[in-house]
């Protein structure tokens, strides 16, 4: 059967399942999640595939009061997501300026002495998310808090000895609740000759004593652009990184597979992801008067690019939903419309048919295969990129522009190959028929040109 179509893909005993029950009642139903056998993508307990498909929802926490919080994730999980990256300590004056309901989330500015009313809207938005089938990407800060530089609110307040106390009693805080991932950083990378990266390390253990152990706290950490590598410029080698992340920023011309594929080559081995990509709608290069804002192209392009260099999922991210923009607020870099309008931006609805598709085929086994592509290839808007199991029975290959290549289909394990053809903005395909397994076959998508003409050829073996 053509996989497409599976797309819609004793009495101390029972205390202990008792408690477990009731435990898993009150703060959520969703499994854990840890990395894959092969340590390249993340699975569930169970060892289900877990594909990653993240909304960008940094000031969630700070300026969503309870019922805007649940219409924000009564939205993305109708459209599909299944994690929210989000801050404890947001990044617009999070320390300073109060949330819906008055709080402000540190007494005096003090790490050590967190505002319990504060973290209570927190565990609320928490919860609630899990009940929706969300996990939280939580972020314990914004890096400004723990240096400035050139732009935020600050102020910093974070040394080496209370990053540890504020990591271990927010990990303790959310060591029962399942949904929870956690990502160290916060737009900032560690400068050289001072403290960052030990005090980055310290809330990081911190975090991962409060919660219970290493396997209760799979964790990540979100930089700035960075090269040649993200998080692992840093700390791939700490045991505490369970996966990399970078920011690929937001510029809609980089061969963003390139910066995945940098990191899925080091050694150990640790699964990458692209955390902080082009927003939709976003000012591209931060520069809307001469070079505009951001179209679906040029997200879907970045997507699908990134998975099929080996990413184990993909973050959106939405220019005026990140800071829940709304007329009355003080706009940052030139957002288009309220934050709940743009809920329903094209993207946000296409999203989730990368994720269906990667999902609609074995995922554990799937790797890089750019090598399939025999025809010459620049880093420009035209690159196809290609993706395969390691057992040859499918191969995909993604066309920004529906430019034809040439590809050698020589590993692929069956004489007899079908050819689907998926849009990536509808979620439809259609099977154009069988072609024979050859070292230099020219794929043709149905239609070409700049916008609006990718597609995704699927190889199936018979």
């Amino acid at each position: 059967m053509n996989y497409f179509m599976k797309l819609r893909a004793t009495s101390l005993q029972v205390l202990c399942a008792a408690l477990f029950i009731l435990s898993h009642h009150a703060y959520g139903q969703l499994p854990r999640l840890k990395v894959s056998d092969n340590q390249r993508f993340l699975v569930t307990e169970q060892g289900d595939p877990f594909f990653w498909l993240a909304d960008t929802a940094w000031e969630l926490f700070h300026r969503c009061d309870r019922e805007e919080a649940i219409y924000y994730l009564d939205k993305r999980a109708s459209q599909g997501f299944n994690v929210v990256q989000a801050v404890t300590l947001a990044e617009i004056d999070g320390l300073q300026d109060p949330n819906p309901y008055g709080h402000v989330p540190l007494e005096g500015l003090d790490p050590t002495k967190p505002v319990e009313a504060y973290f209570e809207h927190v565990d609320f938005v928490i919860q609630e998310a899990a009940k929706r089938g969300i996990y939280i990407a939580l972020l314990p800060t914004w890096g400004d808090k723990v240096f400035k530089n050139s732009w935020g609110e600050g102020p910093e307040v974070f040394t080496v000895d209370n990053a540890y106390l504020y990591g271990k009693w927010l990990g303790t805080r959310y060591r029962m609740h399942t949904n929870i991932i956690w990502v160290i950083g916060g737009d900032r990378n560690p400068r050289e000759n001072t403290k960052d990266a030990e005090i980055w390390d310290q809330l990081a253990r911190g975090v991962e004593e409060g919660a219970g152990g290493k396997d209760r706290a799979l964790m990540t950490f979100h930089p700035q652009p960075a090269k040649p590598g993200g998080s692992s410029n840093w700390f791939h080698h700490a045991d505490w990184l369970d996966f990399n992340m970078h920011q690929t920023g937001h510029c809609p011309n980089q061969a963003t597979y390139r910066i995945i594929a940098h990191d899925y080559g080091l050694m150990p081995t640790k699964p990458t992801i692209d955390g902080e990509p082009l927003y939709e709608d976003h000012p591209n290069c931060f520069n809307a008067k001469e070079l505009g804002h951001s179209i679906p192209d040029d997200i879907r392009r970045i997507m699908y690019w990134n998975v099929f260099a080996g990413a184990f999922g993909q973050t959106y991210g939405c220019h005026a939903v990140w800071q829940m923009y709304t007329p009355d607020r003080k706009p940052i870099n030139a957002p288009l419309r309220p934050w709940k309008v743009a809920l329903d931006l094209p993207m946000a609805h296409q999203v989730k048919h990368l994720k269906n598709l990667m999902l609609s085929r074995p995922f554990l086994n799937r790797i890089p295969a750019q090598e399939l592509v025999v025809s010459s290839q620049e880093d420009d808007n035209t690159f196809v990129a290609a993706t395969k199991d390691r057992d040859g029975h499918y191969v995909m290959l993604y066309f920004p522009s529906g430019k034809p290549v040439s590809v050698d289909l020589s590993s692929l394990s069956s004489e007899q190959i079908t050819l689907t053809w998926f849009d990536p903005r509808t979620g439809n395909a259609y099977t154009e028929g069988s072609i024979r397994r050859n070292t230099n076959h020219r794929l043709v998508p149905p239609t070409t040109g700049p916008v609006g003409h990718d597609w995704v050829a699927i190889l199936d073996t018979k």
